[in-house]
Formats: C-alpha cells, structure tokens, sequence
C-alpha cells in the first residue's frame, strides 16, 4: 500500500471498536478526519506505533471543495488577463470602470481586474469567484426566454441534480423555515424582486445571481401537517450563459451568504 488517499484505507487499519476515545463517535468518522487532516493517525490510541511509523507519512491529504476551487481560479485569471473586456460588455450585461469590468451580482457591484481579482462590498467566497469568472469567460450572452426550468431539465445529468437538492434547495428551504425574515432579507439586501405568485406558491421571488442568469425561488408555507415547499428554477437560457457545474456552485455560494446574514437572528 503506496499511499493512502481515501477514508476505506485508512479505516483498515484502526481497530473499528468505535471506542470514542479520539473524540469522534466511529472509527470511520475518524477515518474521514484523518483524509482531511483534521486529525492524525496516532491520535487512535489503539494504534500501535509501527503503524503509525509505517503509513503516517502514506497519507494523501484530501484537498476540501474550496481548495478545489481555488486550484481552479489560477488557470480562468490567465484568461481573464487576455480577455479584451470592452468587447464583451454587451455580452456580459457589464460595464467598464476605467480598465476594469464591472458586474452586478444580487444588486451588488463586482469589479474585476485585468489579473481576474475581484473586489465587492459584499462578502466574496470562492464559491462565487470562480462561476463569475466563467461567465466572464464563455458565457454565450443569450437573453432570457421567460422560460422557468428546475435544475435537472438544465442538468440532464443526475449526479449534478442530487448535488444541487442536498447543497442548496434543502438547506435553504430549511433556513428559510427557521428564519421566515430571510424572504424579505432577500429583497432588501439582495435586490430580489417579488412576482406573482408562480408553480402554485405563497411566495416567489426572482434574483439575478449573475446579469443574465435569473434564478426564481418558489416558497410555500407550511400548515397544519402539511410541510413547507422550496423549489428553485432557472430561466431555461441559463445553460448557454453557464456551465452547469458553475450554476451548482454560485448556489451554493448565494446559499453562503443567506446563512451569514441570518445566522445573526436565528437562535442555536
């Protein structure tokens, strides 16, 4: 065994007695840990330590999806350095400030250099950086249809739809249910706009995470024994204008900074 790189190898090697001792409740928690290097190998006290000699300097670190990210930003801000932005103001429903590009995302300014640096008033994580810079970079520009589509019909792929309900379309569901202010958060923060209600809903709201990339939240209150509803659509162009991997991210990016602003109210 050459190296360890994923929690199965490192959970072979513990005694799997679930004991709790290094302050996790199973032996394959600890395993998960260890993959992330939130722990270490001998901090199993059941380990002996030519165990720990043997495959403590085995173990690949696991880079976390931010990490992932970031390694994506080096290679889309070396394109953005040869980008000519004032060709593609047009495109990108953007605006030149000097020789920086300027877009709106939630109502808020994002200007960004010609190294692909991004400054805002509102809070920036990688999340949102690195969709922001592929649509600077390939989207199509295509106007909106008035088309309202769930994410899967974008998706066409399962795996990025079961991504985008358990990241983003339950947890915040979940958060709008325990902090019901975040709605009008939304509006007044984020320059959401109320429409009428659509897909039979109590509440619907459009953002535009991106120019030309609306998003329509649909909300319905709970009542009685009947629980709450949250379903997120797209306008159906969204596709053109970002690729489908981006459009999860910059989710689950808006969904990090709904968390933020109401993680001020709602009590533990």
């Amino acid at each position: 065994m050459s190296e360890l790189n994923n929690p199965l190898e490192i959970y072979k090697l513990l005694p799997k007695s679930n004991c709790k001792q290094c302050g996790l409740a199973t032996c394959m928690a600890f395993a998960a840990e260890v993959i992330k290097g939130q722990k270490r190998l001998e901090e199993c006290p059941h380990l002996e330590s030519n165990v720990v000699e043997e495959y403590g300097g085995k173990i690949i670190k696991k880079a976390t999806p931010e990490e992932q990210l970031t390694q994506l930003l080096v290679p889309l801000k070396k394109e953005i350095a040869i980008m000519n932005f004032s060709a593609s103001l047009n495109r990108l429903g953007a605006r030149l400030e000097g020789d920086k590009l300027v877009i709106k995302s939630l109502g808020k300014d994002f200007t960004v250099d010609i190294e692909g640096n991004l400054v805002s008033n509102c809070h920036i994580n990688v999340w949102v950086t690195v969709p922001l810079l592929n649509y600077i970079l390939y989207s199509a520009g295509d106007d909106c249809s008035g088309n309202w589509v769930p994410f899967r019909e974008l998706s066409k792929d399962t795996v990025w739809d079961a991504f985008f309900i358990q990241r983003f379309e339950k947890p915040l569901k979940q958060l709008t249910d325990a902090y019901p202010e975040l709605i009008e958060d939304i509006i007044c923060i984020f320059s959401g706009k109320p429409i009428k209600n659509s897909f039979s809903s109590d509440i619907s709201l459009v953002l535009h995470p991106l120019p030309k990339l609306p998003m329509l939240i649909c909300y319905t209150k709970p009542e009685g024994d009947i629980e709450s509803k949250l379903n997120v659509f797209f306008d159906s162009s969204a596709k053109e204008n970002l690729n489908i991997d981006s459009i999860y991210r910059i989710s689950v990016g808006l969904l990090m900074m709904f968390q933020k602003i109401s993680s001020r109210h709602i009590k533990p």
